[in-house]
C-alpha cells in the first residue's frame, strides 16, 4: 500500500476493472482492484459456488528457451522439473543457498520450453536471478500477454464453451488453445483451492475475452481481497507473508514440493540445509490454527503456549467466509505443531484460545482424473 499511486503500471484490464466499479488499490507496484460493488464476502462466497474472474496479469511470465531448460531449472529448485512430461505442470520453489525461499512458482513443461509464472512483486528480482544463474538458456519474458483465472465450480463449464479442449484436462496440466481464433496457453490450476483455469492470453484481446466471460449469467469479476480469502482457506501460503527468504520449504510444510529424486540428489540451492531439515527436524512448522470466536488473528500475531510463553507468531490470518468463522496459519514451534494442540493468539494484548489444525480449510475441489 505504499506504491506512489502517480508511478503505479496497469493491466490491460484496467479499464474493465473501473467501469465495473472496482475499489483500486496499489499491489505490487500496480494498481488493482481489491473489490466490486458487490464486496468482499459475496465475492468469495460466489466463487465458491459458480464460477470467479480475477485480474493475474500483475504475475510475471516467461519462457526458459532450450533441449536442457529442465535440467537447467533444477541447479534452482527443489522441485523435479525433468521428471514433467510434456503438458504437465508443478508447483516449486526459488531458493537460495541457506535453503529459504526467493519465490514460489509454477512451471510448465511445453515441449521446447517451460512456461514459468511467478509473483508480481518478486518478478523483476526472479527474472534477474534466473538469467543471471543460467547463462547458457534463453529467458524469454512474456509482457505482452495478459493472465485472467477463471476460478470456481462452474468454470469448466463456462471456459468450455469457447475453448471445448479444456474439458477434458486435469489438475496441474496446461495447453495452446485457440479462443475466438486467438491463440492462448490455458492451465487448469490456480490459488483459490477450487477447480479452474489460468489464461495467457494477448494484452490486446484480455479485455473483450474478459466481458465474453463476464457476460455469462455463472461468473463475477473477483478483486484481491476475496482472492486472499479463497487461498487462506485452501491452505495455500502467500510469498512475503507465509514463506519468505527466511523460511525453508520443510518449516513450510511444503516437504511435498521435493520429490524422492530430488531428495536422493539434491544439487539445488540450500540442498545441504533443506535434506538436512527431512533427516533431523525442524525447530519450527507452518500450521493452521482456528480461533474461538468472531475475533480475527491478524498477521503478526503472537502465538503463545498455555503457560504464557512465546510459541509463534502469525502469518496470514482473517474471517473464512466458507467457513464462517476466523481463521489463521502461522509458525509454531515444532513440539506444538500438532493438530488438536491448545494456544493462545494474542489479539489487542488479550488471550484469544485458538486450536492447532491441518490446512486446509475447505476442501479443495481439484480435477485429479
Amino acid at each position: 500500500m505504499a506504491d506512489d499511486t502517480k508511478t503505479l503500471k496497469t493491466t490491460p484490464l484496467d479499464a474493465l476493472h473501473r467501469e465495473y466499479g472496482a475499489k483500486m488499490v496499489p499491489f505490487a507496484g500496480y494498481s488493482m482492484p481489491v473489490q466490486y460493488k458487490a464486496g468482499v464476502l459475496q465475492e468469495h462466497l460466489h466463487t465458491r459456488s459458480q464460477a470467479g474472474l480475477f485480474d493475474v496479469s500483475h504475475m510475471g511470465q516467461a519462457r526458459l528457451l532450450g533441449s536442457k531448460a529442465a535440467e537447467a531449472m533444477e541447479t534452482l529448485v527443489p522441485g523435479d522439473i525433468a521428471g514433467l512430461g510434456a503438458g504437465n505442470m508443478r508447483y516449486t520453489l526459488l531458493t537460495n543457498d541457506a535453503g529459504g525461499i526467493l519465490d514460489d512458482l509454477m512451471v510448465t513443461h511445453c515441449g521446447d520450453s517451460l512456461y514459468i509464472v511467478v509473483n508480481a512483486a518478486c518478478k523483476d528480482a526472479d527474472f534477474a536471478h534466473i538469467q543471471a544463474k543460467l547463462p547458457d538458456a534463453k529467458l524469454e519474458i512474456i509482457e505482452d500477454h495478459a493472465l485472467l483465472a477463471l476460478q470456481g465450480p462452474k468454470a469448466a463449464e463456462v471456459l468450455a464453451r469457447y475453448a471445448p479442449a479444456v474439458r477434458h484436462m486435469v489438475f496441474l496440466t496446461g495447453q495452446a488453445v485457440r479462443i475466438n481464433d486467438v491463440p492462448c496457453f490455458i492451465t487448469r490450476s490456480g490459488y483459490t483451492g477450487e477447480d479452474g483455469y489460468e489464461i495467457s492470453i494477448p494484452n490486446k484481446d484480455a479485455d473483450a475475452f474478459a466481458r465474453l466471460l463476464l457476460s455469462e449469467h455463472e461468473v463475477m469479476p473477483i478483486g484481491l481481497g476475496a482472492r486472499d480469502s479463497l487461498r487462506l482457506e485452501a491452505g495455500l501460503c502467500l510469498y512475503g507473508n507465509d514463506i519468505d527468504e527466511t523460511t525453508t520449504p520443510i518449516e513450510a510444510a511444503l516437504n511435498w514440493t521435493i520429490g524422492k529424486r530430488r531428495r536422493a540428489e539434491g544439487g539445488f540451492p540450500g540442498a545441504d540445509v533443506i535434506l538436512g531439515q527431512i533427516k533431523d527436524g525442524t525447530a519450527r512448522k507452518r500450521v493452521g490454527l482456528v480461533p474461538e470466536g468472531r475475533a480475527p488473528a491478524r498477521a503478526g500475531t503472537e502465538i503463545q503456549d498455555l503457560n504464557g510463553a512465546a510459541a509463534g507468531t502469525v502469518t496470514s490470518g482473517g474471517f473464512g467466509p466458507t467457513v464462517d468463522g476466523p481463521i489463521a496459519m502461522g509458525y509454531l514451534r515444532t513440539e506444538l505443531a500438532v493438530p488438536g494442540t491448545r494456544v493462545n493468539l494474542m489479539v489487542r494484548g488479550k488471550a484469544q484460545p485458538a486450536e492447532v489444525v491441518k490446512p486446509p480449510f475447505v476442501k479443495q475441489n481439484y480435477v485429479k482424473d
